[in-house]
């Protein structure tokens, strides 16, 4: 079993989701009492939180290098960045180590076409909705992506930092994102691409009509597929 590095902490919330599905994982897999081999180096998310709110990212990524390059000194044999917003700095964590990276959005792509779709909503903070780091990848492989409009989007953006980052599930926040996915799949998205590690916790696959994409679920199920030498 190749040993997994998740550099985590943004925020720990989604951290430990990624945790226990990886740990889930593994025993669907092995069985009995097989559990990951695993490294966590956990951030302090309101110092990553206040790069990114002041456009400072060179400063984020320096964190997450340092972090890193701990997980391959402690003897991860990969690792993993457990969060979709600070993969717009992937490419710069990765290059500061030797050890290989799974990239969120090329797990989350590779599923999205084994279901045969081609057309998804995607949710997550401002970063990953309105920049290209996320979506160009999807699109590179031919599948269109939809966001909300700025409005919703805004919407989106505020629950997630100030709710769902602190644990905090409202059954109003919840309804407000029911609302724009309907709109979104009215609007031709075949599915959704829960784009931010915790909204899993508040939009369930049994809340929409159309296939979730849970990205935080596809990404630990690709990090044990790797770590078991299953990958396809």
């Amino acid at each position: 079993m190749r040993k997994i590095g998740v550099i985590g902490g943004m925020s720990w919330e989604s951290t430990a989701l990624y945790y226990r599905m990886i740990n889930e994982e593994v025993k669907r897999e092995l069985g009995g009492l097989h559990s990951a081999e695993m490294i966590i180096y956990s951030v302090d998310f309101e110092e990553i939180e206040r790069y990114q709110a002041n456009n400072e990212w060179e400063k984020a990524t320096n964190v997450l290098a340092d972090a890193a390059k701990s997980l391959e000194k402690a003897g991860a044999d990969f690792f993993i960045l457990a969060t979709n917003t600070m993969h717009k700095v992937i490419d710069e964590v990765a290059a500061a180590v030797s050890i290989p990276t799974i990239h969120i959005a090329d797990a989350t792509a590779h599923v999205i076409k084994q279901s045969g779709f081609t057309r998804v909503a995607l949710l997550g903070t401002k970063y990953t909705m309105e920049e290209q780091f996320y979506k160009g990848k999807l699109e590179q492989q031919g599948i269109q992506v939809s966001v909300p409009n700025e409005k919703d989007r805004m919407l989106i953006n505020d629950v997630i930092f100030n709710e769902l980052v602190l644990g905090d599930l409202r059954a109003p926040s919840k309804s407000g994102f029911l609302d724009i996915i309907g709109n979104l799949t009215h609007q031709g998205a075949e599915g959704v691409i829960l784009g931010c590690t915790e909204i899993g916790m508040l939009v369930k696959s049994d809340d929409v009509v159309v296939p979730v994409y849970d990205t935080t679920q596809i990404h630990a199920k690709a990090a044990v597929k790797y770590a078991l030498n299953k990958e396809s």
